[in-house]
């Protein structure tokens, strides 16, 4: 839907050079508010309280467009031409943006078009406002015509499982679109008289949407065909940002300090648990060939942002069809402090993925028999489980179209829904050989990521995606643990059905994985994915672990196990990694390995419990049971009450208190400054003696500014005041081999 202030046309008054009516474009400016920089910016910490923060679009005096939340503003010029002209962070004062440069780039039939943008700058270090008077277009650019604002729509539909949520989130998140339109000017056609007259027909259109309430904009451009002519987009650049340097450095270096932002974008594929290990697909800090007056003797420092495809996409654009690139998003940091930048990761994630907040609680059950699966979905339904997954290995195979095995799979999911339990299973995608017809064949000198890996555009890979949508309708199972998806790999055939080579191979690909994990998503299916898929759709990957750690003797378990969860979540929140816990042996290490039989190991289960319960992240507990004996059952149920009790501030955000290593105690602090329980306090004893600690903490992310009630293991509660830091002083014991918590909230 449109706002208010709908498509504002600025008209072509020039030969040679596009140029825009100055009157048309400030007469439309006046319905917009005038941008104040002091008086809309917002002073409080948008971390820890709701800040009135709504993303609207204003004009300077100097007739430019400010697009802002108060938080942050992105300024574009629009006379002569579109451009960036100016990227601040509002609540520290940091400009971002030190050049003008292309708003985007696309190479369109073998032609290489520059998309907005101005020319002229003197220097690339900083840009003076009064330098803009004497800045031209780009010539044989696209150039603006028009721009309109509109609310946001989602991306995908997202059926909630509200009952797994810490609280209800919207979707999509709250904030404006902002669209400027280009087209072809005269200047091209008449410098390439030659010109196929389709490309006037050619409209290339530059999104931005900014959020209300956080310092993240979304940028992603579509190109429309209006002529009767098919072209291809061979290659594009959706965003080209010269960015201030995050260091200046005379020399060359090894590892740089990057600029203050994440930039992230939903063509991720192959990054396992870190969206960090994606980074190369699709963002990339480049050396600025422009910036001449640098300080970097050899020219190299990383400070121009370029978000593009490696390969291809090579994509075809019929006539009346519009083609869509990835989305990029920023995020501006107020800090270099690892805490407070993971908090503002965290926070953008549950706004532009809110299902990473999901967060049921699994099994994994070993076999997928009947009687195993049913006896499975039994005990979790008596203790509080809510998902079971038959796992790799049990038998389980969604690729089996056979009507009995539908039928089979379907009688245990309504068997598993009558007792309010999600069910599914695992399935392998890539990391595995088929055969020389539809394994992906890579250029020479390189080899797939995973070693092997079928093209997903083959015969069989489209075979596949219909198993597997046929599976989910068919059966109305609601989990998939989708192992090995989709790394990235590209595909030089020309024999596969579903791409034409090697250029298109990489885009259609993962157009397939994204277009099935939105399906997904629209259903209401759970995604299990070890690999950064969360801004497709996917709920959980792994925490961050070794495999065969799990393999080592109960005791060492303990500790790494909590050191895990400690590193995994600095960037996640602890929705979004799952953890392990080898009920019976996983790759080796016997008896010594593993807790089966569980009543002969309740210390050491109910070790494993609190550490992942008291962190707020669900593990596989993969065997035949959850327990084997009364004493069984009540130890894993007052673990599960326990986090469903705290369940909004468990599956906050953690503070990272002291890391464990087994020579002292270890500790960590959930957040949830929204929430009624503002603060959970974990703490660890891990030797061999009680200790007592006087611990010093600082509950400044709990949003408390002041007093506060304090409850140890839901005791009744003490009043106490915070000290000037925000801090409060705790004497705490604990025994050997134990735990303890509190919990914070207001008087």
């Amino acid at each position: 839907m449109k706002k208010n202030l709908s498509g504002i046309l600025l008209s072509c008054l020039s030969a040679g050079v596009m140029l825009f009516s100055v009157t048309n474009s400030l007469q439309a400016q006046e319905r917009l508010g005038m941008f104040d920089k002091n008086r809309i910016k917002v002073d409080r910490d948008w971390l820890v309280e709701t800040v009135p923060a709504k993303a609207r679009l204003y004009r300077d005096s100097g007739g430019h467009l400010v697009f802002s939340n108060g938080l942050i503003a992105r300024t574009f010029s629009v006379v002569p031409d579109m451009a960036t002209i100016g990227f601040e962070h509002l609540m520290t004062g940091e400009s971002f943006l030190r050049s003008v440069r292309p708003e985007a780039e696309l190479v369109i039939d073998g032609r290489r078009f520059e998309v907005g943008g101005l020319t002229g700058q003197p220097i690339q270090n900083y840009l003076f406002p009064e330098w803009l008077n004497g800045m031209k277009p780009a010539s044989g650019a696209f150039h603006m015509v028009s721009y309109e604002l509109f609310d946001v729509t989602a991306r995908f539909p997202w059926k909630k499982r509200r009952e797994w949520m810490p609280r209800d989130l919207p979707w999509p998140y709250p904030g404006t679109d902002l669209v400027f339109h280009f087209k072809l000017g005269k200047d091209y056609f008449e410098a390439h008289p030659d010109a196929p007259p389709y490309l006037k027909k050619i409209r290339v259109n530059v999104h931005y949407r900014l959020y209300d309430d956080i310092p993240v904009i979304s940028k992603w451009m579509t190109v429309e065909n209006f002529s009767n002519k098919e072209f291809i987009i061979d290659h594009f650049k959706s965003e080209l940002l010269a960015v201030v340097e995050g260091e200046s450095s005379v020399g060359v270096k090894q590892r740089w300090q990057m600029p203050n932002m994440t930039v992230e974008t939903d063509y991720e594929f192959g990054g396992g648990m870190s969206s960090d290990a994606s980074l190369g697909k699709s963002v990339f800090w480049e050396e600025d060939t422009l910036y001449r007056t640098q300080v970097n003797y050899q020219r190299k420092t990383p400070c121009l942002l370029v978000c593009k495809p490696q390969w291809g996409p090579a994509q075809e654009v019929a006539p009346g069809d519009t083609f869509s690139t990835f989305r990029v998003w920023e995020l501006l940091h107020d800090s270099r402090d690892r805490e407070r930048m993971g908090l503002e990761q965290r926070r953008m994630y549950r706004a532009i993925a809110p299902w990473v907040t999901e967060n049921p609680i699994l099994m994994h059950v070993r076999k997928a028999d009947n009687k195993s699966v049913k006896k499975a979905i039994d005990q979790c339904s008596d203790v509080g489980f809510e998902l079971v997954i038959m796992t790799f290995g049990s038998g389980f195979n969604l690729e089996d179209p056979r009507q009995a095995n539908l039928s089979r799979m379907k009688e245990l999911a309504d068997y598993a829904h009558s007792k309010g339990i999600a069910l599914g299973g695992y399935s392998l995608l890539a990391s595995r050989h088929i055969d020389v017809a539809n394994d992906v064949v890579m250029p020479p000198g390189m080899t797939p990521r995973f070693g092997h890996s079928p093209c997903l555009q083959s015969k069989w890979g489209r075979e596949y995606f219909k198993k597997l949508y046929n599976f989910y309708n068919e059966t109305g199972q609601d989990v998939l643990e989708h192992d090995g998806s989709y790394p990235g790999d590209v595909c030089a055939s020309t024999a596969h059905p579903g791409h034409r080579g090697l250029e298109d191979s990489q885009w259609k690909q993962f157009a397939e994985i994204a277009g099935f994990y939105h399906w997904c998503r629209s259903r209401g299916i759970y995604l299990n994915v070890p690999d950064w898929y969360f801004l497709n759709g996917s709920n959980k990957t792994g925490m961050g672990y070794r495999e065969t750690n799990w393999s080592l003797p109960r005791k060492q378990q303990e500790i790494i196990e909590r050191q895990n969860i400690y590193d995994g979540t600095w960037e996640k929140t602890p929705s979004m990694g799952w953890m392990f816990v080898p009920l019976v042996q996983y790759h080796g290490g016997g008896a010594a390995a593993t807790i089966e039989p569980l009543k002969e190991h309740l210390p050491h289960y109910g070790q494993r419990l609190a550490n992942l319960f008291g962190a707020g992240v669900q593990a596989c507990y993969r065997g035949p049971e959850l327990y084997d004996s009364p004493e069984t059952r009540t130890l894993v149920k007052k673990w599960v009450d326990f986090y469903k009790k705290h369940r909004e501030v468990l599956d906050g955000d953690i503070i990272h208190i002291r890391r464990p290593d087994g020579r002292d105690y270890d500790a960590i602090l959930h957040v949830n400054p929204f929430g009624k329980e503002k603060g959970l306090l974990m703490i660890y004893n891990p030797l061999q003696q009680e200790i007592t600690r006087t611990l010093k903490i600082n509950l400044y992310f709990t949003g408390l500014r002041d007093g506060l009630l304090v409850s140890e293991q839901d005791r009744p509660a003490e009043n106490r005041t915070l000290d000037r830091d925000y801090s409060l002083t705790l004497k705490v014991s604990i025994p050997a081999h134990n735990e303890t918590w509190f919990v914070f909230k207001k008087p």
